[in-house]
């Protein structure tokens, strides 16, 4: 039996580093000197031994609230993920089975949501949705789940096509039997790999509307809000908005060699 990761070791740094988001955002609380909004000193701390990353604008401590950002930051776009690919891969699926009405109505409506820019769509549908965290789950869930329905329209359309769906269907296996037994087992590389892929885009995208001030809001903070809430202070206290910068690009390089590791064909 071979390991991959124990082969590269670039991918086993990716996976480790993974793992610690994964684990900081479980264990937040133990892992958290202090609580969320806890005002510990002085704004714009620089950092030291009592405040690692030092403290934000009105002296809350950057270091927690980081830890606290990750676990809602990775909560999150794991909901947007699962969202997206569950219903991108159960639509593509069953466009490419059943073809016909059923596969023009689901890829028009797919041309439609990505024919509008996604950051202009997402942003006009939590203007008129209630604001929330579910809300702006959903929302995204909706323009992500665009991008799976085309890669698995186009894998399951292919496979459809071969003689083994043909005789599942002679036999009477029911649509949900093939894309289960026949459709999946082979396509499950890209598919992941696309799960990876959505994942890095959904904290960007969460990221990227909590900076605008539409997505998390007080008391709550997201990676994002740790930005737009600091930016002001640049120049007394940069870690406050690097740090939280540093971490959406860490993951996002992480997660990106790994990525490129399950995109690999085992030869």
């Amino acid at each position: 039996m071979s390991f991959p990761l124990l082969a590269r070791p670039g991918a086993l740094l990716a996976f480790v580093v993974t793992l610690g988001y994964i684990a900081t955002a479980l264990f937040a609380p133990l892992l958290a000197p202090f609580a969320l909004n806890e005002v510990v000193g002085p704004g714009w701390q620089p950092p030291g031994a009592g405040h690692p990353f030092g403290t934000d604008t009105i002296g809350r401590d950057v270091f927690s609230r980081l830890i606290w950002a990750t676990r809602t930051t990775l909560a999150m776009a794991g909901a947007v993920v699962v969202l997206a690919m569950l219903s991108g891969v159960g639509a593509g699926l069953i466009a490419a089975l059943r073809g016909g009405l059923t596969d023009q109505l689901l890829s028009r409506f797919v041309d439609l949501v990505m024919a509008v820019p996604a950051l202009i769509l997402i942003l006009f549908l939590i203007a008129v949705l209630p604001r929330g965290p579910v809300e702006l789950v959903l929302v995204i869930a909706l323009v992500e789940m665009t991008r799976v329905y085309r890669l698995t329209r186009l894998l399951a359309g292919e496979i459809v096509t071969r003689d083994y769906i043909e005789a599942a269907r002679l036999r009477g296996e029911t649509t949900l039997w093939i894309a289960c037994r026949e459709i999946l087992p082979n396509c499950w590389r890209p598919l992941l790999a696309e799960a990876g892929l959505r994942l890095i885009f959904a904290v960007l995208m969460l990221s990227t509307v909590s900076f605008l001030g539409l997505g998390i809001q007080p008391p709550d903070t997201d990676w994002g809000s740790l930005i737009r809430e600091n930016k002001d202070g640049m120049l007394f206290g940069a870690t406050s908005v690097l740090f939280p910068g540093a971490a959406i690009a860490i993951l996002s390089i992480a997660i990106g060699a790994l990525i490129d590791l399950v995109s690999e064909r085992r030869s």
